[in-house]
């Protein structure tokens, strides 16, 4: 209940930051006055709601927590589910139901989001669950909400410092190729992150053979699983890999019939693919600290390779060397392939067996 508490104080000041000030966030990442007038209302709705967002997932890390990981994913299910219904009809209109265009998407995932939050909100007062608030648990308790943030905070600096990169790298293409080329960035990374998603489920699995093994008193088989496990990571990324260097065209046309921006998401789907190897690597060791307890030596890792790195670097192939947006997909491969060799080693130092939580 404190952490849902938590959750509401946050995503009041996001909120009101983006209902207040969209217009000048699309223009600080670079956006074009033409794409800030077609998408300052989406970003209001978007960023408004996002407190749906949030105690979505949220919420479902509370339900996995207690052990009822099938709660989460049918939450998770409903969301999606009413998202895909709704999109269209508020997209394009249906008998009495106007079309709202780009508009209609954000009032979809919002609503849709916003269902499977309902769903969870009810099972955790009125359901049955492994876990169920009463109104007893409602009020504050300043000394949680405190011990929640000291627990948090390493991993949402991890998080903190990855996005602000990405937010730095997609400014950076929209001001050197504009409108199309950032299409075509986003359009490429969301194509990335879906068949990222296999490797991000196992990160999360050594994670928990660490802390297993660890409070087994193993800390040799906890390396032998981690270890393991970025093995089949490499493996299922190697084969991704070769998915998107011969079929990145077919894949890109799924997602855009426009031909220009499907020329710079090609390009940027293959230059990205170079690294994908090391990405699931990556993940995997940033996994393994964090579950040892040891969530500093991630954080400083990824200090060091995006901001002192992987921006610079960046800014220096696409303004100095006129590279423009090819120049950030060249960054990309190269700055994660880095961060995933020195995690590698700092891994096998095996500091993070020593660390007491």
């Amino acid at each position: 209940m404190q952490a849902i508490w938590l959750a509401l104080g946050l995503t009041a000041i996001i909120s009101i930051a983006g209902l207040v000030y969209a217009e000048d966030i699309l223009r600080i990442m670079g956006a074009e006055n033409e794409t800030i007038s077609i998408g300052v209302t989406y970003t209001r709705i978007m960023m408004g709601g996002s407190l749906v967002i949030m105690l979505l997932f949220l919420i479902n890390g509370i339900f996995r927590g207690a052990g009822d990981a099938s709660m989460a994913m049918k939450s998770l299910m409903l969301a999606n589910v009413c998202n895909i219904i709704l999109c269209p009809l508020l997209i394009n209109g249906l008998g009495p139901i106007p079309a709202f265009g780009l508009n209609g998407a954000a009032m979809a995932t919002t609503i849709g989001r916003g269902i499977g939050v309902c769903f969870q909100l009810y099972h955790l007062f009125k359901g049955a669950g492994t876990i169920k608030i009463h109104r007893k648990n409602i009020h504050l308790e300043l000394p949680i909400i405190k011990s929640i943030i000291n627990i948090a905070s390493p991993a949402t600096l991890q998080f903190i410092i990855g996005s602000c990169s990405w937010i730095a790298l997609a400014r950076l293409v929209a001001e050197t190729g504009h409108s199309t080329a950032s299409a075509g960035y986003q359009t490429a990374i969301r194509v990335v992150i879906f068949f990222i998603l296999p490797a991000w489920g196992l990160s999360n699995a050594a994670a928990t053979l660490v802390g297993q093994n660890l409070g087994a008193k193993q800390p040799e088989r906890a390396q032998e699983s981690v270890l393991k496990t970025a093995k089949y990571s490499a493996i299922f990324m190697g084969i991704v890999s070769l998915i998107f260097l011969l079929g990145a065209p077919p894949i890109i046309g799924i997602f855009t019939n426009d031909v220009a921006v499907q020329d710079i998401a090609v390009q940027a789907l293959r230059i990205i693919t170079l690294g994908y190897i090391f990405y699931g690597v990556g993940m995997v060791m940033t996994s393994a600290f964090n579950g040892a307890g040891d969530s500093w030596t991630p954080t400083w890792i990824n200090l060091f390779g995006f901001w002192l790195f992987q921006i610079p670097l960046a800014y220096l192939l696409a303004e100095h060397f006129g590279l423009g947006p090819t120049g950030v997909f060249i960054a990309l491969p190269v700055s994660e392939t880095a961060i995933a060799i020195a995690a590698y080693f700092l891994f096998k130092r095996g500091k993070w067996k020593t660390v007491k939580v």
